[in-house]
């Protein structure tokens, strides 16, 4: 028997009495037992369209022998019993059931994703995750579900918007500090161009980017810190550039600058497509603006981006890759990866701030 972790709630209608069918729905299913249900808490929509009424959330904790595709599909015919709607994304729903951890599980599928996606930084789903299920596994992160709360409810917590140049890493994190009201913590300097083997840049722009995050100097402000980098970064586009023992070297100054750091609670990570990166790798060349010198420190041998587009796009795509890797694959995560990590795509800008304000948002 599997154990599964089911998030729960309502905002339209009989709130209270939808959740309760919803549970003992569950209760009888056949192939499931029900282990715990959480306490009902009363939170204030997040995402979506305005003007909504106020949830019910809560969680419960199953037992099951239905693989994750069927428990997703009866979780469905569950919510399509009690006339659940999906008319706007994020909109009001009687009744919504989100399976949010099978065992140890790892799904990610056009239908599923396990675990849930964005529930790293949901209050409102971790508060009652953690009432009856605080040691389950988080196993992208290497933590547990009350591990993921305790890293939200720091004081003055520092979300990461990371991204390859040509995400929009720079846009969103400027977007979603402002509607937040959270301090905006830029790069102080871009990456470095492609250098002779060996060069100091790399050290010295590492240097740079831990500055505004030094642990001693670091605020204490209700709202938190938006950055628009990540360490990490610097040796994910160095991989294509120095040798391996300059890439270790770099790699062992990081372990060094993490403990006089502040490191992110949350990675908010914008994805591109090769498509959306050409795109704007090309808008970079006919309008000349900031990004192109930035595109241009990404490509190998210094070749610049507006002659070569073709070689910046590999290159981005390459950097993304490894960024990926380093926040949220098992076996190469790195150990300066935040717990809790939301992946964004990044080909529409308006709806990637929206997402990540959303996800900020659910912090609170």
């Amino acid at each position: 028997m599997a154990r599964c972790l089911i998030g729960c709630g309502s905002n339209l209608g009989k709130r209270r009495e939808q959740l309760d069918r919803a549970v003992e729905l569950l209760r009888f299913m056949p192939g499931v037992a029900l282990v715990a249900v959480s306490r009902f808490r009363e939170t204030r929509p997040v995402g979506g369209p305005v003007g909504q009424d106020a949830y019910l959330n809560g969680a419960c904790l199953i037992e099951t022998d239905l693989p994750p595709e069927d428990v997703l599909g009866m979780l469905a015919a569950v919510e399509n019993t009690l006339h659940r709607e999906r008319l706007e994304r994020w909109g009001e729903r009687t009744i919504d059931l989100d399976l949010l951890l099978y065992e140890d599980l790892v799904v990610e599928t056009a239908e599923l994703t396990v675990p849930h996606p964005r529930m790293a930084t949901r209050r409102f789903v971790l508060e009652p995750s953690v009432e009856i299920a605080g040691d389950l596994t988080i196993p992208t992160a290497s933590c547990t579900v009350r591990d993921l709360l305790d890293n939200i409810s720091v004081s003055h917590p520092l979300v990461a918007v990371v991204g390859v140049p040509g995400s929009g890493a720079h846009e969103v994190a400027e977007a979603v500090a402002d509607a937040t009201l959270s301090r905006l913590v830029r790069a102080p300097v871009p990456l470095p161009a492609a250098l002779p083997p060996g060069s100091a840049a790399w050290s010295q722009t590492l240097s740079s980017w831990a500055r505004p995050l030094a642990a001693a100097g670091w605020h204490d402000e209700p709202h938190g810190a938006i950055a628009d980098f990540w360490l990490d970064s610097l040796a994910v586009a160095a991989a294509d550039e120095l040798p391996r023992e300059s890439l270790a070297r770099l790699e062992a100054e990081l372990d060094a600058v993490a403990r006089t750091t502040i490191q992110p609670h949350v990675a908010i990570l914008l994805v591109a497509d090769a498509a959306t990166l050409e795109e704007r790798v090309a808008f970079s060349c006919r309008q000349a603006d900031r990004w192109s010198n930035v595109f241009a420190d990404v490509t190998r041998s210094g070749v610049a981006v507006c002659t070569a587009p073709d070689v910046a796009v590999a290159t981005l795509m390459r950097m993304q890759e490894r960024l990926v890797e380093r926040l949220r694959s098992r076996e190469a995560r790195s150990p300066r990866a935040p717990k809790a990590v939301v992946v964004v795509p990044a080909d529409d800008l308006g709806r990637a701030t929206a997402e990540a304000t959303a996800a900020v948002e659910a912090m609170l």
